[in-house]
């Protein structure tokens, strides 16, 4: 895998591209072209009967999130405690919805991911520039499972009979984001740790 590096090509469209490092990585990546009419629904994986559930979830999280902030000031062991049992709820929640919806081992695959954007390799190209792509990424170990809407920025020749596609984030969730810049930053750990 190759080190993390800011994006620094000048050909790049935009200067925010180049603010953030870019990884190697092996993710699970679900993807679904959308037409314009379908390019501002919220999530195109989701609209299920679930989402009021993932709904009130948040809003759990953001109570409990703030109670703590009140809680650190008076019983810092407890505080950690409620932190540590909240973070395993997490995880399990995000476990059962992985088991829920397992990816076939073709979903899987070693793409370059940033909080502004993803390549990935595809052996058809079927992809054109401007085209308008829902993105969900698993992120393992932690099997997060951010959410976005991308543009083709470019399609490249390969090397391997495929291409690699290249994409800019257009919109995607702040928390979705963070989810993402939590996955890079503990992959440079874990690089640094093997080295």
């Amino acid at each position: 895998m190759s080190a993390t590096t800011p994006h620094d090509d000048p050909a790049q469209t935009t200067c925010d591209r180049r603010d953030f490092f870019r990884i190697s990585d092996y993710i699970g990546l679900e993807i679904r072209k959308l037409d314009a009419d379908n390019a501002d629904k919220e999530n195109p994986f989701n609209g299920s009967h679930l989402e009021s559930l993932r709904s009130e979830l948040k809003r759990l999280d953001q109570d409990v999130k703030a109670q703590l902030t009140t809680l650190a000031e008076r019983d810092r062991l407890l505080t950690s405690l409620i932190k540590s049992l909240n973070g395993k709820l997490d995880t399990l929640a995000r476990i059962m919805a992985f088991e829920q919806n397992p990816l076939q081992p073709e979903d899987w695959q070693d793409v370059t991911l940033s909080e502004g954007g993803l390549a990935f390799h595809t052996a058809t190209n079927s992809f054109m520039i401007d085209e308008i792509l829902a993105l969900r990424m698993t992120l393992p170990p932690e099997l997060f499972q951010p959410v976005a809407i991308a543009k083709v920025v470019s399609v490249e020749p390969d090397g391997s009979q495929g291409v690699r596609v290249h994409t800019e984030f257009t919109d995607i969730h702040d928390s979705d984001r963070q989810q993402i810049a939590r996955h890079v930053m503990r992959w440079q750990i874990r690089q640094r740790q093997n080295q």
